[in-house]
């Protein structure tokens, strides 16, 4: 596979992970409101650094067990539950409106980038979905773990990461006018596209079971 064709992948499924509203995004939109453009900025290139390095943690371990096909089997089938899962939830469970996060009084420029490395730090859901994701991207053939295809794919992460933050950062204040109806639409885009990755992955291991 191409390198750019890499880079979109990675960048497509960042978006997917970052796009429903949480602690990162919605952050980065209200500093954004309170304080200016630039510190919102400022805040979401300091998570991005941080999903750099996890996604480059989560594509190396995956390389480590992608050696082991037994283990590739096992990951794909806990990549289908959690894929089935996360359908379930953007489908029937999700909530219609963000919940308010606490916005601790920081200031400076400096301090909203150690913010997003902060805040982004202790979000670790990025490792384990970004492993899971490679292994199964690998396990369709779309991925390789050379190591330039690893860092095409850790730079589409951290663009598509950043791209996210950035809608949130300049159209927060028409995400906040939309209706319920509108974050029920985004939660089942949302939910649309996670159950046809598990759809995908399942066919694969049924593949792998009946060749």
């Amino acid at each position: 596979m191409s390198i750019t064709f890499i880079f979109f992948l990675g960048l497509f499924f960042a978006l997917i992970g970052v796009v429903p509203p949480g602690l990162l995004n919605m952050t980065a939109a209200k500093i954004s409101l309170k304080e200016g453009h630039v510190r919102g900025i400022m805040f979401s290139i300091g998570a991005c650094v941080v999903v750099v390095i996890q996604t480059y943690i989560a594509a190396i371990f995956a390389r480590y067990l992608s050696r082991n096909h037994d283990v590739i089997e096992v990951l794909q089938r806990v990549a289908f539950v959690i894929f089935v899962l996360i359908t379930i939830y953007f489908l029937f469970i999700a909530k219609s409106e963000p919940k308010e996060q606490v916005e601790p009084k920081i200031r400076s420029k400096g301090s909203r980038f150690f913010q997003g490395l902060f805040l982004s730090g202790i979000n670790v859901f990025p490792i384990p979905y970004q492993a899971y994701m490679t292994i199964t991207l690998a396990s369709f053939g779309w991925l390789d773990f050379s190591q330039t295809s690893i860092i095409a794919y850790v730079a589409g992460a951290a663009m598509g990461t950043f791209v996210t933050l950035y809608m949130y950062i300049f159209f927060f204040n028409k995400m906040k006018s939309k209706t319920l109806t509108s974050q029920k639409n985004m939660n089942r885009i949302i939910g649309s596209i996670t159950g046809i990755i598990a759809i995908v992955t399942l066919v694969n291991i049924i593949r792998d079971l009946y060749p």
